[in-house]
């Protein structure tokens, strides 16, 4: 009598491959552009590193534009400008997605590089830098405060943090004792979330002396 020993096949645990989505995938497509996100208190140099950045883009050959808030009016209007005074021309616009019609169809198409300061006024951030970057193949820098007064979350720029290539965190100095500042002190008592202003109002703090501070307008 013969006996056939029967070993049982191994079940493969192999992900099935839908070749047909792999290869819609690979296909080319217009290259993808890129998010960068600079964040930070107040009077941390934001729009000095995105003016910085954007420079050095226009310095290679790349073809770039700038976007403010229109609600921006403490230095210029149709200038994006630092603390310390340093100055570069822009689009003063209440939102973003108007951009496109207002720079021209054309011309927006040759655009390389948009830079975006003071992000946390626009809301409709989330959908343009989708949009430009991942539809449009533009490589878009935003810069603007990831925290309000309050140190609660400031408009849609932490919104774009999933989105982003690279984010960047920058911190000022205290003004009281000189450490390191990451948060954003108000020295008035008025309470509405955007209250544009410069040192007249606001000065980064470190977090003692943020929390000293509280206590004292507080009371």
């Amino acid at each position: 009598m013969f006996h056939i020993n029967t070993v049982p096949q191994k079940m493969s645990l192999a992900p099935t491959v839908n070749h047909s989505d792999r290869d819609l995938m690979a296909q080319p497509l217009r290259p993808s552009g890129e998010i960068h996100v600079i964040v930070g208190p107040m009077f941390a140099g934001k729009t000095t590193a995105l003016l910085r950045r954007i420079k050095s883009e226009g310095t290679n050959g790349r073809n770039i534009a700038m976007i403010k808030s229109s609600k921006d009016t403490r230095y210029a209007i149709n200038s994006v400008v630092t603390h310390d005074g340093t100055k570069y021309p822009c689009w003063a616009l209440p939102d973003l997605l108007s951009f496109k019609q207002k720079f021209g169809e054309e011309a927006y198409e040759k655009l390389d590089v948009i830079g975006i300061d003071e992000a946390q006024f626009f809301d409709d951030l989330y959908e343009f830098c989708c949009t430009a970057a991942d539809t449009d193949g533009k490589t878009v820098i935003v810069a603007g405060l990831d925290g309000d007064y309050l140190r609660r979350n400031f408009g849609p720029v932490l919104d774009i943090v999933p989105l982003a290539d690279t984010i960047t965190k920058l911190t000022a100095r205290c003004e009281v004792c000189g450490k390191k500042a990451h948060f954003t002190f108000r020295k008035t008592k008025e309470t509405k979330t955007e209250l544009i202003g410069g040192a007249d109002m606001y000065m980064p703090v470190c977090r003692q002396h943020y929390v000293n501070g509280q206590m004292v307008i507080k009371h």
